[in-house]
């Protein structure tokens, strides 16, 4: 074909995507239209792993009309206020003659989220770059706000299965428990908004390098943990550059990684939300595989945070594990009759969420997920379980719909 072919990274396919774009092989042949559905196959799951290309102009299309809409308000000088309301769903707009217009579901839309997110963070050159972050935000925050418990369920779930692309991952879900923890402290929208900015930018000109240390078999040598120490200041000197104004949002970012124990009162409001934003980058972190070690089960990573560098009470991280619970949604747990399952809910204590048990009690998986209520003394939790505990593939699409 005329058009030049690129590359599509790693696990931006899912199993039940409908394609937004042709899908062709290195040498452009053509092996799925856009329109078609992606089911399970050897040559589907290879595509998943990489080695699928796509055609560079129906990808840009793609892009423009579905994640940079608000690039060409800014273009046609729309005032800001309208810029804010305006509608950023990722969906590709109808055209005469275009195809009918793609509706995505949860996890089809996480995998674009994922991909503009990865794309956004490593421009060299970012052109509109305050506007353009704004609508990712926006999408983001639009998900989980409409379906929360299963928005966590899938980012989790999803984060703690993968080390490819885990910036990308971590700045999507540090943006989301960034946004709970915000509602749960009653921040004024400016420190929201400040907090949001700085979640999704707190790594910003240090993506690739974080990329490389998640996916290297070897724990970080001494000459990356060297080049990482100050990547708080260089994210927040370039996001400066790039016209970000909002100094709490600049100071969250430049302290991230500084910002100590004690309680939040007293602290200016930037380092109040570099404590914040410390605690919940943690927690991710944790939750997070990475090729030189496995994840951490919901139940350690919850600890992680709730008690702070000197192994007192922190008053961020209750925070986050008060919004979250102990077993966040996304979590394996087994229950006290013997069944493993995973969190698909939070429940109204910490400690006492929803589970759909898909392994019986002899080990044995079970037909479909069953629900089960874990304030009964049968049902409770009696261990978290670290995500590479669950042999088994987990239809997410069934609990999904629980």
């Amino acid at each position: 074909m005329a058009s030049e072919l690129i590359p599509l990274p790693a696990r931006t396919l899912r199993l039940g995507m409908t394609l937004p774009y042709d899908l062709f092989d290195a040498g452009g042949q053509l092996l799925f239209a856009r329109g078609q559905t992606l089911r399970d196959s050897p040559l589907v799951r290879s595509l998943i792993d990489g080695g699928a290309w796509v055609s560079a102009e129906q990808t840009m299309e793609y892009q423009r009309a579905r994640a940079h809409r608000l690039d060409t308000l800014v273009l046609k000088d729309v005032p800001l206020a309208d810029i804010a309301k305006a509608d950023s769903s990722f969906r590709m707009e109808t055209q005469p003659g275009s195809p009918p217009k793609i509706e995505l579901g949860p996890r089809e839309a996480w995998s674009d989220l994922l991909l503009h997110t990865h794309n956004l963070l490593r421009e060299n050159q970012p052109a509109d770059f305050p506007a353009r972050l704004a609508g990712l935000r926006d999408a983001a925050l639009k998900r989980l706000h409409a379906h929360p418990d299963a928005t966590l369920l899938l980012l989790i779930f999803e984060t703690s299965q993968e080390f490819t692309d885990y910036s990308a991952r971590h700045a999507l879900l540090t943006l989301l428990l960034a946004d709970l923890v915000a509602q749960q402290l009653h921040l004024p929208p400016a420190l929201r908004e400040a907090l949001h900015g700085a979640a999704l930018t707190m790594n910003y000109g240090a993506t690739a390098a974080h990329d490389r240390m998640a996916s290297q078999a070897d724990a970080a040598t001494p000459a990356q943990r060297q080049a990482m120490a100050a990547h708080g200041d260089r994210a927040a000197t370039r996001l400066a550059e790039l016209g970000i104004q909002d100094q709490a949002w600049l100071t969250a970012v430049r302290l991230h990684h500084e910002a100590g124990p004690g309680p939040l009162t007293g602290r200016s409001a930037g380092e109040t939300l570099a404590r914040l934003l410390r605690r919940i980058d943690i927690f991710g972190a944790r939750l997070a595989p990475r090729r030189s070690r496995p994840a951490l089960s919901g139940a350690k990573a919850a600890r992680a945070v709730f008690l702070d560098e000197q192994q007192q009470p922190d008053e961020a991280g209750a925070a986050l594990i008060k919004v979250v619970g102990l077993y966040p949604p996304g979590t394996i747990v087994r229950l006290a009759n013997g069944e493993v399952g995973l969190v698909f809910k939070r429940g109204f204590s910490a400690n006492e969420p929803l589970v759909a048990a898909l392994l019986g009690k002899s080990g044995s998986p079970l037909s479909a997920p069953v629900v089960r209520d874990t304030r009964l003394a049968s049902q409770a939790i009696a261990a978290s379980l670290a995500p590479a505990e669950l042999k088994l593939r987990v239809n997410l699409e069934a609990l999904l719909k629980l």
